[in-house]
């Protein structure tokens, strides 16, 4: 099965348990305004490979994944080349290496259902609490979102939560309590909650796509911010979050 990915990171730490092989895959249909990897969005840049291949590279670093670790695949929107992400998927759930997606969940239903067999854990990112977050944040209306979230929950797959946290955008008690209260809707699926506090590494790629960048004066939440808001949502989800 053929497919494009953008890279492929050997010994990743933060996309999920343990020590990971990340696979990047290209294509992207959301806009997020902090996208930190632009040059993902293209569903025709990366480079072309076959999904054995790739397989066959993970497994090269499978020593090191000791109990907990294994292969995430990110992006870009790894599901919009489901396919060839279930492909990859299966081949490493026959070598016995534990599975994780990076989705948006702004995806097609038949292409979550193709992978569902052969995950793990969904690293699910929450882009917006609201319709009107989610549009201004990513471009996008949030309903293949919602339709993602419901069939994810049915499937009682482990999932971890992520939320870029954007001070004085989506930081305010409702955003908190609207955020614990998803989480407690999955009760004991949810196993991690990453508050990602908003930085701008991402600016310089896309003034070398020559795209514009809208967040030039949001600054980065300070510590007290981030202790605050992980406070508030481990009182709200009963359930530890990290950031």
């Amino acid at each position: 099965m053929k497919g494009r990915i953008h890279s492929i990171e050997s010994l990743g730490t933060v996309d999920g348990p343990g020590i990971r092989c990340v696979v990047f895959l290209q294509g992207c249909s959301l806009r997020c305004r902090y996208c930190h990897n632009p040059d993902t969005w293209n569903t025709q840049g990366g480079t072309e490979v076959d999904s054995e291949e790739v397989v066959q590279k993970i497994l090269r670093y499978k020593p090191y994944f000791g109990d907990r670790g294994g292969v995430t695949l990110s992006g870009g929107e790894p599901l919009l080349q489901s396919d060839f992400a279930a492909s990859i998927l299966k081949g490493c759930k026959e070598k016995g290496i534990h599975t994780a997606v990076d989705t948006s969940g702004w995806v097609d239903i038949p292409a979550l259902e193709r992978v569902l067999p052969y995950t793990d854990l969904f690293l699910l990112d929450i882009k917006g609490l609201n319709p009107e977050d989610y549009q201004w944040i990513t471009g996008q209306q949030n309903h293949k979102f919602n339709w993602a979230l419901e069939l994810i929950k049915q499937s009682k797959t482990d999932v971890w939560f992520r939320y870029v946290f954007l001070p004085g955008i989506n930081d305010s008690e409702a955003h908190r309590a609207k955020l614990g209260q998803m989480v407690r809707s999955f009760s004991t699926q949810v196993k991690n909650i990453e508050l990602l506090p908003y930085h701008p590494l991402g600016i310089h790629k896309w003034e070398k796509l020559g795209l514009s960048y809208s967040l030039y004066d949001l600054e980065s939440p300070s510590q007290f911010e981030i202790d605050r808001f992980n406070e508030d949502l481990r009182k709200l989800s009963c359930i530890q979050c990290y950031s």
